[in-house]
């Protein structure tokens, strides 16, 4: 074969690949530009919900539900970037063009996180946040438009380059592309949520969302550079058109067709397709009725995808509640969707391997659509577990004041016990710097509080929605001062620090990560942003001056209390009194596993069988139609997570998980049902019986094309024959015969 040879068709095309170990150049270009285009989009979709949260400060229904119409999206454009390739540009010009686009999409992204851009009052927070939010839309448009418009081009480009001898490598190089694809998924959701969690800023520093987009999108620009280094390599095929449109003109043709004989007078057709033969060839209408009946199975589909694609937004927003301290190393929220491709790599080989010759041995049955109910079954389980482990954080979780009610803490600031009546409450001792361990709610907005003994009583004005605290001092007659309390848990696993000064003089704190500055006497520090671990604070005050640490764990909330009997010294600590404001998460991050186990284990029996059953019930030319069907069963799966975030508005999230699993299983019974009553066929014999029939119809048409053909010719004959004959009779009549 000669350089620039087609190595299908002996075509000439472009591409001079030349081959390295019996394969061609030029795969090594598209697989490395598949890897990096696959880390690029996992990576920014591992911390897309997280950003859509903390940094355009969405509620969780609406992060979700953004986050899903995105997903949707990029299931639906393969169908489009298909058509184009196939009918128009062809593959090589559409994954050119549309990487490009793509690139430009995740370089919007990074700059729509960067927050320094709208800062002008530099207190870390942009002041157009219309600028970032419309930024990151067209972003994430541009990516879903490039991301699915190559999706189906790329692996079918790559097994261009292989000729028909090559048929080893082609299949080896599938199955590096697809490792491929795990890979830079695999790394890309450990990298990313490592880079969001550092701190950068020009002015001030803040979660680094900008580097984890930004790293993807200069793969996504190295990922175009390379596929185009290779151009004067790549065999490119001219576009020969897509069969997808053939189907729904061919379709169109028998629904319009049915319509225009739907009156009695005409007879009525074994199946509604067959009014398409006036115009189509039967075969194709014998081919599309196969790929009818898988579709009508994927009906039920789109409620598994529903639950699967919560892992990077419902299940990711669960996890910021959680411990993610795993001893040796801290794991971020976002960084638990790696469990997914893990268990993935690892579930694949032990169930073609093990389990299913296992079921086999055992006399069972175990068809495809049976392997697919049960994968069903355990997103349902999976969900279940999600909702147990949200119980168990919902235990933990602080109760705040509704919008007409208040809540209040006490602080006793002096050195001695006092006995605090409060209304509709018992009368609580409240010990010598110490603060009450709840906070107490109240309906009315003026309360009556009464102190010590003789009591000493005050009106007290509390804010309607709010949590406070009475800072109560030592001398009763002097002011009480109320001061403002979080209302929200800490987020992104921060923990929120004050301290309050008991002492008569000014005291200066401090810690590496923060600076709660010169604190009054009296007086309290403005809360500050601590992350987990122990750190060390300093106080001092002139020439005096003591360390203390203590542990943190995640999104917790302290009030420290500076006594005025304070001695600076080695032992300061033990004169220092901690309030817990807000527990922090103490629901582990592992017990998120359970349910990835359930998920993926669903995913490995119904998604991968789901395609090698669809692909054994439909005829070879009518692949692309299928993977067009289950596309756009995913899309349609994301749209549903819309509808019942945004809908449906259920207060507690277990609550939802559980709505979610017994859809599921609801669907799973029709699923159930409808594979019951489904016959396997063989796609290939019903194929070769109609090229059979069609071979005998042209036998038939070409023998009555004979037949008719020697009839005319005998008919010739005898004309020729009786002119013959007559021409005789002329010839001897003696008036036609010319006088000499």
């Amino acid at each position: 074969m000669t350089d620039n040879e087609d190595p299908k068709k002996g075509r000439q095309s472009k591409g001079k690949s030349k081959e390295v170990c019996g394969y061609p150049l030029s795969i090594f270009f598209i697989v490395v530009n598949e890897f990096c285009e696959r880390f690029s989009y996992y990576g920014m979709r591992a911390v897309l919900v997280l950003y859509f949260k903390y940094f355009l400060r969405w509620d969780d229904d609406l992060a979700t539900s953004i986050y899903h119409v995105f997903v949707a999206l990029c299931y639906l454009t393969p169908i489009l970037g298909a058509i184009v390739a196939d009918s128009w540009l062809g593959k090589y010009k559409t994954i050119i063009y549309l990487s490009i686009v793509y690139a430009i999409g995740q370089i919007a992204m990074s700059v729509s996180a960067i927050h320094d851009v709208t800062d002008a009052d530099r207190d870390g927070k942009p002041d157009d946040m219309t600028y970032h939010v419309v930024l990151s839309m067209v972003g994430l448009f541009l990516i879903a438009l490039g991301t699915g418009g190559i999706k189906p081009c790329v692996a079918a480009f790559g097994g261009d380059q292989f000729g028909d001898h090559q048929e080893k490598q082609r299949r080896t190089f599938f199955s590096v592309f697809y490792l491929c694809i795990n890979g830079g998924s695999l790394l890309s959701t450990i990298i990313t949520p490592i880079l969001r969690a550092q701190e950068c800023g020009i002015y001030t520093k803040q979660k680094c969302y900008s580097l984890a987009f930004g790293v993807p999108a200069a793969l996504m620009v190295v990922a175009l550079v390379v596929f185009i280094v290779g151009s004067g390599m790549y065999y490119k095929a001219e576009p020969q058109g897509n069969i997808m449109l053939d189907v729904c003109k061919c379709i169109g043709f028998a629904i319009k067709n049915r319509y225009r004989h739907r009156s009695k007078q005409y007879p009525k057709r074994k199946h509604w397709m067959d009014w398409a033969e006036e115009k189509y060839d039967k075969l194709l209408i014998a081919q599309i009725k196969m790929v009818l009946r898988v579709l009508f199975l994927y009906i039920p589909l789109p409620m598994f995808w529903t639950l699967f694609d919560q892992k990077g937004s419902r299940w990711t927003l669960q996890a910021t509640t959680m411990d993610g301290n795993f001893g040796l190393l801290v794991i971020q929220p976002d960084q638990m969707q790696t469990v997914n491709p893990i268990l993935i790599l690892t579930l694949v080989p032990i169930m073609d391997s093990l389990i299913y010759p296992l079921i086999q041995k055992c006399g069972l049955n175990f068809t495809p659509l049976k392997r697919m109910t049960v994968g069903m079954v355990m997103a349902a389980i999976a969900f279940v577990c999600a909702a147990l482990v949200q119980i168990q954080i919902d235990k933990t979780l602080p109760t705040f004041p509704s919008a007409s009610q208040s809540q209040l803490k006490l602080l006793n600031m002096g050195n001695n016990q006092l006995m605090v009546k409060l209304p509709g409450n018992d009368p609580l001792p409240l010990p010598a710097a110490q603060a009450s361990k709840e906070f107490f709610t109240f309906d009315a907005e003026n309360i009556s509080i009464s102190i010590g003994s003789p009591a000493v009583t005050r009106e007290v004005s509390l804010a309607k929605g709010h949590r406070q605290t009475l800072l109560i001092p030592s001398d009763l007659t002097e002011e009480w001062l109320l001061t403002e309390d979080l209302t929200s848990k800490p987020q992104e696993g921060i923990n929120e620090i004050r301290f309050i000064n008991g002492m008569d003089i000014a005291v200066n704190v401090s810690t590496p990560a923060a600076d709660f500055g010169l604190i009054e006497p009296f007086y309290y520090s403005n809360y500050s942003k601590i992350k987990s671990g122990k750190p060390v604070f300093t106080l001092w005050s002139g020439s005096q001056s003591c360390e203390f640490s203590r542990e943190f764990g995640f999104g917790s909330s302290y009030t420290f209390f500076i006594p005025s009997t304070l001695d600076f010294g080695p032992n300061c600590q033990e004169s220092i009194s901690v309030a817990e404001d807000i527990k922090p998460n103490l629901v582990h991050m592992a017990l998120q596993i359970p349910q990835y186990f359930f998920i993926t284990t669903g995913e490995v029996m119904f998604s991968v069988t789901g395609l090698e059953f669809s692909y054994s019930q439909a005829p070879s030319n009518m692949k692309a139609v299928l993977q067009a069907g289950w596309l756009f069963t995913v899309a349609i799966g994301n749209f549903i997570v819309l509808i019942v975030a945004e809908i449906a508005k259920i207060p507690k999230q277990w609550a939802e998980y559980v709505l979610f699993a017994s859809l599921l299983v609801a669907v799973c019974f029709i699923f159930s049902i409808m594979a019951h009553f489904y016959t396997y066929i063989d796609p290939t014999e019903i194929e070769a019986e109609f090229k059979k029939k069609d071979n005998k119809e042209d036998e038939d048409e070409d023998d009555k094309r004979k037949l008719q053909k020697a009839e005319i010719e005998m008919v010739k004959k005898g004309s020729v024959s009786s002119d013959s004959d007559q021409s005789h009779k002329d010839d001897d009549d003696p008036r036609n015969q010319t006088k000499m």
